[in-house]
């Protein structure tokens, strides 16, 4: 069992999340699926705006609005229903239920809810679009790169560790025979 403490009294539970706020910042915790692990996001609140780049090593929720171009790679990028976005993202996951315009590189999914919208050009290995959902733009769906093996490898640097062999001199027998008559 995961008990989260808080020093604050603005302790919010939604389902099977826990929000914490302090100093005017907010931070959610989620329980993952497997154990009782907790998976840090941080969250733009629905009264900020950005203009810039912002940049990350943890995943994102955003309720407000932002301009200029967002970059988690490695972690997940959501658009809250009252997230606007002008900006390129490029992240593992991205998840739309509010307004991004702007192009999309993801790593591995793309999710656009009933009450999404996109306007832009994605990139990603896999998508998924709801029934409702707007999506404007060019879809590139990149196959995912298959890893060899080791033995596979291993077999590739023994066959070209191995000396080449000598050419014989042998004629074949038809080639022997031209050359006889």
């Amino acid at each position: 069992m995961l008990f989260l403490f808080c020093q604050r009294s603005d302790f919010v539970t939604r389902g099977r999340e826990f929000r914490t706020r302090t100093d005017g910042t907010s931070k959610s915790f989620y329980l993952s699926h497997v154990g009782s692990e907790a998976v840090e996001q941080a969250t733009i609140g629905r009264s900020l705006v950005i203009k810039g780049e912002v940049t990350g090593t943890e995943s994102l929720y955003i309720d407000g609005r932002i301009e200029g171009a967002i970059n988690f790679a490695g972690h997940r990028v959501t658009i809250g229903g009252n997230g606007s976005v002008a900006a390129d993202i490029s992240a593992r996951d991205v998840v739309i239920i509010g307004e991004v315009q702007g192009n999309i590189q993801c790593a591995d999914r793309l999710d656009i809810r009933s009450e999404g919208s996109l306007t832009g050009d994605v990139t990603t290995h896999r998508i998924s679009v709801e029934d409702g959902a707007l999506l404007k733009g060019s879809v590139q769906i990149r196959a995912v790169e298959q890893k060899t093996d080791k033995s596979q490898q291993a077999k590739a640097k023994q066959a070209s560790a191995e000396p080449a062999k000598p050419a014989t001199t042998e004629q074949p027998k038809a080639a022997a025979a031209v050359a006889g008559t």
